[in-house]
């Protein structure tokens, strides 16, 4: 069991690489301007295109905040600079089937 959430979509990530899969989708974490962070997976061809997710809309403060959805075969996680974490555990409960479907 891997406790780290970052080790742990690294680890998704490969299980994901087929030899196509990774030429057209991926992982993607940058930067916001607002600050922030901006998290997209792609979800396509994997056992998560078809999973249910409840969006998350959190506003604790200006800088503490987060926002989750699953659209278009992507999973998009906004957040707070310092929520970067909580977006990786969120992404990682949902796939392993432990919170946020509906």
């Amino acid at each position: 069991m891997i406790d780290d959430n970052l080790l742990w979509i690294i680890n998704w990530y490969d299980r994901q690489c087929d030899g196509d899969w990774e030429h057209q989708f991926g992982v993607k974490i940058e930067t916001l301007d607002n600050p922030g962070w901006s998290t997209t997976i792609s979800i396509q061809e994997t056992e998560l295109q078809d999973k249910n997710f409840q969006d998350i809309c959190v506003e604790r403060t200006e800088k503490d905040w987060i926002f989750c959805k699953v659209s278009n075969g992507f999973f998009e996680g906004n957040c707070g600079t310092f929520n970067l974490p909580e977006v990786l555990k969120i992404f990682r409960e949902w796939a392993e089937g432990s919170q946020y479907g509906n």
